[in-house]
Formats: C-alpha cells, sequence, structure tokens
C-alpha cells in the first residue's frame, strides 16, 4: 500500500503537524510505503527518517508571510500551489492508494481541493478543527469569549464580528469558506473526526460536499520513565499556547482560589498578564522530554479548560497515560477520555467549577487515586502509534476495496513516465 500525506509543516509546532508525523511514521513501522508532502519548506522531524517514508516539498510560503491583499487572495484561493501540488503528484513513480489531508489553510487554501479529489484515488481529511465549516475555524466568538451558535455561512456568521483579528479578516475568512463549499461540492470526502464530539458538532455542516464519517483516535506517545507522583506535585500545570479561548487565565484564577500555584509551560498573548500574577510560574516551551520530566515532578493535576470547542488536545492524553489527573472542559473532545472523579474532573470552563476540582485535588490521596486509575485506563485501551496505524490501514483498504475514486496503476502519470 501507498499513501500520500498532505501537510503544510515538517515539524511539530502544533497538534495537527504532530499528529501527521506520528501518522506518517506509525504507516512505515506497520510496512505502508508513505510520500510525505509537504508544502512550506523548513527542517523536517526525525519521524520521517524512516526507509519507506519519502518526503517531497513543495516550496509554498506561509500565507502569513505575504501580508496584505496578497495574503488575503493567496488564502481565498492560492492558485500556485494547486499547481505545484498537481505536480508533484504526477511526479509521483507509483500510485497512491489513497491521499490523507492534514492541513491546508495556511499555504495549500481551497484550490488543492478539486487537485486532490480529480486524483482519482480516494481523499481522506483528518479534522483537527472546523475549518472545513467555520469561517474562523473553531466555532468560537473570539468578540464574546464564547462558543458559536451560529449556522455558519448563515447571515448571522457573515455579519458577526468573531474573528480574533479584525472583522476584514472574517471578510476574508467567509471568501475562502465559500470557495471551499464550491471546491468540494458534489466530490467525495472522507473525513475522520478525532472525537465524538467532532462528528456531532460538524452534523451536516458541509455544505454539499458528499461527506463519509470516520472516528479515529489521535495516537499518543506514553513518554518513557516512571509513573507520575501526582500527590507529590506542588502546582496546577498547562501546557500549551497561553491565550483566552485556552482558558490560560481561567487556571491562574481558579487555582489562587484553590490556595495552589500554577505553572504554565508555553508562550502566548497572555504570557506577560500571567507573569504579573501572584502564584504564577511561567517557565516558556520546553523540549517534549523536558515537558513529561517537569510534569512528573511537579503536577498535582494538568488543567485543559479550553472555551472553545477543541478537538482533541495531545496533553491531555499523555498525562492520562503518564498518570497524572486530568482536569478538562466539558466543551473539550478531549474530556470524553477523562472519567468525572475517577481519572480526573470534566467541568465547565470557569472559574467556580475550576477551582472546586483543584481544591480535591490537593488531598494526596485524591491525587494519588485518580492518577493511578489515569494510568490504568490508558493502558488497558491504549491509544499508541500502533494502534493508530492499524485504524488507518484499516480505514484506506476499506476505501480501495470499496473503489471510492481509485484508478488503474498504468493509468498514473508518474508510472507512464517510468515505463
Amino acid at each position: 500500500m501507498h499513501v500520500v500525506i498532505l501537510a503544510e509543516f515538517a515539524s511539530a509546532s502544533g497538534g495537527a503537524e504532530k499528529v501527521a508525523l506520528e501518522s506518517a511514521r506509525g504507516l512505515a513501522e506497520a510496512g505502508v510505503s508513505v510520500t510525505y508532502l509537504q508544502a512550506i519548506p523548513g527542517a523536517a522531524d526525525p519521524l520521517l527518517d524512516h526507509a519507506d517514508i519519502r518526503r517531497v516539498v513543495l516550496g509554498l510560503p506561509d500565507i502569513r508571510s505575504l501580508g496584505g491583499a496578497k495574503a488575503a487572495a493567496a488564502g481565498i484561493w492560492h492558485a500556485a500551489a494547486a499547481r505545484r501540488l498537481a505536480a508533484a503528484l504526477a511526479a509521483l513513480p507509483e500510485r497512491p492508494d489513497c491521499i490523507h489531508l492534514h492541513q491546508w489553510t495556511r499555504a495549500l487554501s481551497p484550490a488543492i481541493f478539486p487537485v486532490l479529489s480529480g486524483a482519482g484515488v480516494p481523499l481522506v481529511v483528518t479534522l483537527h478543527d472546523y475549518a472545513l465549516a467555520c469561517p474562523n475555524g473553531v466555532y468560537y466568538r473570539f468578540d464574546r469569549a464564547e462558543p458559536c451558535t451560529l449556522a455558519p455561512l448563515s447571515a448571522s456568521c457573515i455579519a458577526a464580528p468573531c474573528d480574533a483579528r479584525s472583522r476584514a479578516h472574517k471578510l476574508v475568512r467567509v471568501a475562502r469558506t465559500v470557495a471551499l463549499r464550491q471546491a468540494t461540492r458534489g466530490r467525495p470526502l472522507h473525513v475522520v473526526h478525532v472525537c465524538d464530539a467532532s462528528r456531532r458538532r460538524m452534523g451536516d455542516r458541509l455544505g454539499g460536499t458528499t461527506v463519509t464519517h470516520h472516528r479515529i483516535d489521535n495516537p499518543v506517545r506514553i513518554a518513557e520513565g516512571p509513573a507520575a507522583a501526582p500527590e507529590h506535585g506542588d502546582a496546577i500545570a498547562y501546557v500549551g499556547r497561553l491565550t483566552r479561548e485556552k482558558g490560560a487565565d481561567l487556571v491562574a484564577e481558579a487555582a489562587r482560589e484553590a490556595g495552589l500555584p500554577a505553572l504554565f509551560i508555553g508562550a502566548g498573548p497572555l504570557e506577560a498578564e500571567l507573569r504579573a500574577r501572584d502564584g504564577v510560574e511561567v517557565i516558556g516551551w520546553q523540549a517534549p522530554e523536558a515537558v513529561w520530566e517537569i510534569l512528573r515532578r511537579r503536577a498535582r493535576a494538568l488543567a485543559a479548560p479550553s472555551r472553545w470547542y477543541e478537538t482533541g488536545p495531545l496533553t491531555v492524553y499523555e498525562a492520562l497515560a503518564a498518570g497524572i489527573p486530568v482536569v478538562a472542559s466539558d466543551r473539550s473532545g478531549a474530556a470524553e477520555k477523562v472519567r468525572h472523579g475517577q481519572t480526573g474532573f470534566v467541568v465547565a470552563p470557569e472559574v467556580g467549577p475550576l477551582a472546586a476540582a483543584f481544591t480535591a485535588l490537593r488531598d494526596e490521596a485524591c491525587a494519588r487515586t485518580l492518577g493511578a486509575q489515569a494510568r490504568a485506563d490508558a493502558r488497558a485501551a491504549p491509544m499508541t502509534l500502533a494502534t493508530h496505524a492499524a485504524a488507518l490501514q484499516r480505514l484506506y483498504g476499506g476505501l480501495v476495496v470499496d473503489g471510492s475514486g481509485a484508478m488503474q496503476h498504468s493509468a498514473w502519470p508518474g508510472a507512464l513516465r517510468q515505463s
């Protein structure tokens, strides 16, 4: 089997990139031939160093680097991206059995979808966010700091000043979503949801696209080392970008009310505000190995109190697997893996409920029991790289058997040139 994985980056700067890289590695370790198409030039993660992974760089600019009207135009329809992608696919020496897309908003744009659909092989898209339906990608009102309840591209949606940057930026994103709907209308598309909540929220909101829904967990690499001892932890920990929509400010305030320090690993717009608070420590971004050494030593619990409908933050799964209780927002897809009162707490992203959960975890016996159960649960139903790769292989294999968009090997342009 030969699979093309298309992503915009080849380094794990975020969850979507990390899943794309992990998927490529897991498939290669399972004997699948992988072509990793990287849109934006940059260093490659060591995960791609495998004999069965071929990396191809499209050499496209990050749209954000273009600025002004050029960035807006490329975000709506980046014709050069479509041309380079088509050329890269045509140059492959063998036909892929499937193309799996992980990212498209930073360099590729809706222009790539006709190319992918016209390739004659099944197209799979993992939904790391809601950009296939929602203009700002996250079903969140940044102007109100609350989830959005409007139908995408309705008159109310278009008029809402919900974008994190400006009204003008919102209009560009609306135009991008209109272009996306036109580019995918009537074309078969297989979408992978990383949590059950994503499937419920997306529903039939993908316009006229012919969609088949699938559900596959993200892979979780369990950090090496002994189990955590959260009962000895001295702080409520938060890992990730320091933003209001992710609830970083809620962690600081709720921890203060619970009488516990708050430890932040990451950076972002709220960094200065958080550093100014008493009882808060911000240590910036750290290497993955360092993160888990710090968490095992200092975390009484990991907090993930997203205000937006986050799909599947990997740190939640990783913390549970390490034996660290998690206090998760009831709006986050990752909360599906937290058993309330047994491996952590699932609460509303508000100071009061968060403070109550943190207060309960001040009890050493509570922290110890929840951490041990979290680790046991993670090992009873592991979300390992091998498990993830096996689920992908079953999905791809079923699509190939069904003949979803399949074409003959001899018809593949690269194969013709090689013959």
